[in-house]
């Protein structure tokens, strides 16, 4: 196995990486809840005060960073988990009840995974996951295991914390599901978010400082509301976010993308504010960045700018930086004086220096079946998933964009996400 660089987290340190693979059947009757239990018992819980710091029963805790790489077919809707630190693929028996369609979409939220397929969206725990403590974090991995369904086949947006998961979808509205018992490995009835009289037309909700943000859409109001926990109104932001669209959690705070920039949302004590950085000259409709792709951890975020350029918006000095960089499928960074990655239409993985705007490296990758395809990105690692070479790419980007493993899947990975974080 390729060595891997070591680096420190805020007192973790990360000696090497680690994800699992599922391979799995048929995404139809998936299920997949937190991996702090395994097999079908139910999800662990901490012991008495006796117990040692951060412990999780039926969990194994690290002291480096599980990450898995979920993958899903979207022709046979086939999916599985990539275990990194060993390569095996572990069949996930998921038994549907009937055969539906392909995968449609995925989306994580760090731990759960969660496919939208056309019948449903499936919530999967992929077995691994982090919980940071501020000055320190704990990392831990467990047995995958399914769920059920947790939205319909129109899901949008998935967004959890240590509390809540919000599920929305542009017909369905938003339900709140309590995520401790998805932890425990089942579904729990949800509750509409419109049933605490949420506004119409609600676009993202996310779970945010032991609250709810909602970004308004439509019915021309421009306005972020934000939400106690059982959906009463708390206050709206002072500062509109225009046609608000894409958003990130990171660690200055929330932001949502709008017509005109970005608005970050963060919390002191209860107290919510919010601050535009404006992207600083006028921007069209069709290069405005509205799906924002990051490291967990980082407040470096890349959001494609039109068909052939990226931009990077650096939360921490609430700068926007827009590098030209050819037809791009998809573009990622690790932030932190990391590059901006950007995966183009040929197939090639290239590498920028942000400060300079300038390519420092280029490696051919893909052949074909690029539309689909993502680059995750971790603490010292990059992920391509090849859908029609039937593979994952490891890529080491702090070496000139080395191919560090390749990993046939046996199924064409058309959409992927990368757990543990």
């Amino acid at each position: 196995m390729t060595p891997r660089n070591t680096h420190q987290i805020r007192h973790a340190k990360v000696l090497s990486r680690a994800a699992v693979l599922v391979g799995a059947g048929l995404l139809v009757g998936l299920t997949g809840c937190q991996s702090d239990s395994g097999g079908q018992r139910p999800a662990a819980k901490p012991r008495p005060s006796s117990a040692p710091h951060g412990y999780v029963e039926g969990a194994e805790e690290s002291s480096e960073q599980q990450s898995r790489l979920v993958l899903a077919d979207a022709g046979t809707g086939t999916v599985g988990v990539l275990d990194l630190t060993t390569e095996d693929i572990t069949p996930v028996n998921v038994t549907p009840s009937k055969q539906t369609g392909g995968v449609r979409g995925l989306r994580t939220d760090g731990r759960f995974a969660y496919l939208r397929t056309d019948e449903a969206t499936y919530a999967v725990d992929s077995g691994t996951w982090t919980v940071d403590h501020g000055d320190h974090v704990h990392y831990y991995r467990a047995p995958i295991r399914p769920v059920g369904p947790v939205g319909g086949p129109g899901t949008a947006q998935v967004h959890s914390d240590q509390t809540v998961t919000a599920v929305s979808s542009a017909k369905g509205g938003t339900q709140l599901f309590d995520r401790k018992k998805l932890e425990e490995g089942t579904v729990p009835r949800g509750r509409s978010l419109s049933d605490a009289g949420a506004v119409a037309g609600a676009g993202a909700v996310v779970p945010y400082a032991e609250h709810l943000l909602v970004a308004s859409a439509g019915a021309g109001r421009d306005t972020v509301e934000v939400r106690s926990r059982d959906g009463a109104s708390v206050a709206e932001l002072d500062e509109p976010c225009a046609s608000a669209r894409g958003e990130a959690v990171t660690r200055r705070g929330l932001v949502f993308g709008c017509a005109d920039g970005a608005l970050l949302v963060s919390e002191d004590k209860g107290t919510f504010s919010a601050t535009k950085i404006p992207y600083g000259r006028a921007v069209g409709a069709g290069e405005r960045a509205v799906g924002f792709r990051h490291r967990a951890g980082s407040t470096t975020l890349a959001a494609k700018a039109g068909d052939d350029a990226v931009w990077v918006l650096d939360v921490t000095d609430r700068t926007w930086t827009r590098i030209g960089t050819g037809p791009v499928v998809a573009a990622n960074t690790p932030g932190e004086g990391g590059p901006l990655l950007v995966l183009g239409e040929d197939g090639a993985l290239s590498a920028y220096d942000i400060a300079t705007k300038k390519r420092t490296a280029r490696t051919d990758l893909l052949t074909k079946g690029t539309a689909s395809a993502v680059v995750e990105v971790d603490i010292s690692r990059a992920y391509v998933n090849d859908a029609g070479g039937r593979k994952v790419y490891e890529i080491d980007y702090n070496d000139g964009l080395r191919l560090a493993r390749t990993f046939p899947v046996g199924f064409a990975p058309t959409h992927m996400v990368e757990t543990g974080r």
